[in-house]
């Protein structure tokens, strides 16, 4: 019989290079929420994945940026954080966009904030939008700036080399039992995930800076007499001239919001799912503590 083995793997890039479309990826099932604007993950998600005898744990990390708020600052120490606990660390580059003045930063910051010794893969992410030659040169070029223990070419979103990548992995894990039963696909609260597809869909309907001013908290959970589950939300935001954004015309985008997020929690629970969202103003929700617990961050990690 062959051993097991299991282990962490943090997934750490800028905003935007594809942790998340990585870590569905690589679990076979969305588990942390995907949009195409930046700073979209804010909580550690774990999503687990099976690789012959290996159980991998992934880690997606919130963006790596330079904060600008409390908010900020919590989410990019839970990144660091993250990186620092796990067993490997992938560093994704969007393969397109090269050696940016924030890749360069992380780059730079990845020996302060990682233990010597620690295996850290790169994985050039995008690779369908450059041409091979260009890929090569990246690929030389970042080599040069860091040693990495190996160079991977991706495309999370197809899921080209990304087979490769996980057998990597599986052959870095320490031996060991596994974490978590064999058909779990993520360590999240269920609230936590209902809360981010809500998140995630107010995100995509939401425009310019709205979506970095709320949150979404689940409130209560009743599991009913006929299989079916109860969900009330709280959306909370900053400002009172958000609520009526967030509603729209005649209660139109809540309307909107509120069937595309039960329709997937449905989905993702395989249970009907009867879905309350109600709009809360809470000025300064940015600096209570507890909405930061909620969100899996440490409120003093946000502190100048």
């Amino acid at each position: 019989m062959t051993e097991k083995s299991c282990g962490f793997v943090a997934l750490i890039g800028e905003p935007n290079a594809g942790k998340s479309t990585l870590l569905n990826q690589m679990v076979g099932a969305k588990v942390s929420i995907v949009t195409h604007k930046v700073q979209t993950t804010r909580s550690r998600i774990r999503g687990i994945a099976i690789e012959g005898d290996a159980q991998l744990v992934f880690v997606d990390t919130p963006g790596l940026f330079r904060p600008r708020r409390r908010l900020d600052r919590a989410m990019v120490a839970a990144a660091w954080s993250g990186a620092s606990d796990a067993d490997v660390v992938v560093l994704l580059i969007e393969a397109h966009r090269g050696l940016t003045e924030g890749a360069a930063a992380i780059i730079d910051g990845l020996d302060a904030h990682i233990k010597s010794g620690k295996k850290i893969a790169l994985a050039l992410n995008k690779i369908d939008r450059v041409k091979a030659d260009s890929l090569l040169k990246l690929s030389s070029e970042l080599n040069a700036r860091y040693k990495f223990a190996a160079t991977f070419m991706i495309s999370a979103e197809k899921g080209h080399g990304v087979a490769d990548l996980r057998k990597w992995l599986a052959g870095e894990m320490k031996p060991g039992p596994w974490l978590y039963p064999e058909d779990q696909i993520a360590d999240v609260p269920l609230r936590m995930i209902a809360s981010e597809i809500t998140r995630e869909k107010l995100t995509l309907r939401l425009h310019q800076e709205l979506p970095y001013q709320l949150t979404v908290e689940t409130d209560s959970w009743v599991e009913r007499k006929d299989g079916s589950v109860r969900v009330d939300q709280y959306i909370y935001v900053a400002r009172d001239g958000h609520k009526g954004i967030i509603l729209g015309p005649k209660g139109e985008t809540i309307k909107a919001v509120s069937m595309a997020a039960r329709k997937e929690m449905s989905e993702f629970l395989g249970q009907t799912v009867h879905l309350f969202l109600q709009i809360k103003v809470r000025p300064n929700w940015l600096e209570e503590p507890e909405r930061y617990s909620e969100m899996g961050l440490n409120f003093r990690d946000g502190s100048v």
